[in-house]
């Protein structure tokens, strides 16, 4: 054979990257970014799964077991800050297993849109291993605490890859250039500077992220439908433009991401109707 032309060592596929962080059980495979390059040469068939794999101790919980985030006060103590940097590491485990189910259930999507994807993967395997990390120096080891299935459950519903932009980079990403900052000034207030650091850069990343998903949302929206207009349509009940936003309302950050001013505005003027939101349950 002409072995010396064939190089298939060299790079690892797109497809066996997904499957690996979406179904591998050992936490560390699941973090692991590649060590060689990226091919998209056999995106192969759509696949599904109703529960990413984990490691035992970090198996989804009962909602109501999994610890509510710290506020205020809790962070003078680092066992509270311990339990804030376990949820955000559970957070962006399930973002990047959600990014991973994409990858995997729209085999068709653009090589572009799948290759930004990726790219943005390695970041959230660096943002888990960060919080877990933190997690630990602070005396709680990551899976020592019930954690929940929040994100996770509503890509389930996830049926395009417009519905995913939507869903999770401009609302749970949208929603975390606000809560970066607020968690980076809690834990500045109480002289965690480490922790704080690590707030701000992921607070960079999650600018990227969220252009990221404008970008492509205005790749797939209807010619002359508006960027508002086209991420509300695409929205799954509960989740809803209030949940793309925090308590302190990053809007510099907002338009470094590329979102119109008209955008911003209808973000910030958003209230829930009340009518809707008492005939709908979650």
């Amino acid at each position: 054979s002409h072995g010396s032309l064939i190089i298939p060592g060299d790079a690892m596929e797109l497809r066996q990257f997904a499957e690996q962080v979406l179904l591998s059980t050992d936490l560390t495979l699941k973090l692991t970014r590649p060590s060689e390059p990226l091919t998209d040469c056999v995106p192969g068939p759509a696949l599904r799964v109703l529960l990413p794999g984990r490691p035992a101790q970090l198996q989804f919980a009962e909602k109501r077991t999994a610890p509510a985030m710290p506020r205020g006060n809790a962070f003078q103590d680092p066992l509270r800050r311990a339990v804030a940097h376990h949820i955000m590491a559970n957070h962006e485990l399930q973002a990047l297993e959600v990014m991973a189910m994409v990858l995997l259930a729209f085999p068709e999507a653009p090589a572009d849109f799948r290759a930004g994807l990726a790219r943005i993967m390695f970041d959230e395997q660096r943002h888990t291993r960060l919080h877990a990390q933190r997690c630990s120096e602070l005396g709680l080891s990551f899976g020592s605490r019930p954690v929940n299935a929040w994100i996770w459950q509503k890509a389930l519903l996830y049926a395009t890859p417009l519905q995913y932009v939507a869903g999770l980079p401009l609302v749970f990403e949208g929603a975390n250039l606000d809560h970066t900052v607020e968690f980076e000034q809690c834990f500045k207030a109480v002289g965690d500077r480490r922790s704080a650091a690590i707030m701000r850069a992921i607070h960079r990343d999650e600018i990227r992220h969220v252009e990221f998903g404008l970008t492509w949302l205005r790749q797939w929206k209807q010619p002359g439908e508006t960027d508002w207009d086209a991420w509300v349509q695409a929205l799954h009940w509960p989740i809803r433009p209030s949940k793309a936003r925090g308590q302190l309302f990053q809007t510099e950050a907002r338009r470094e991401a590329g979102l119109t001013e008209d955008f911003i505005r209808r973000l910030v003027d958003y209230t829930e109707d009340p009518e809707t939101a008492s005939t709908r349950s979650e």
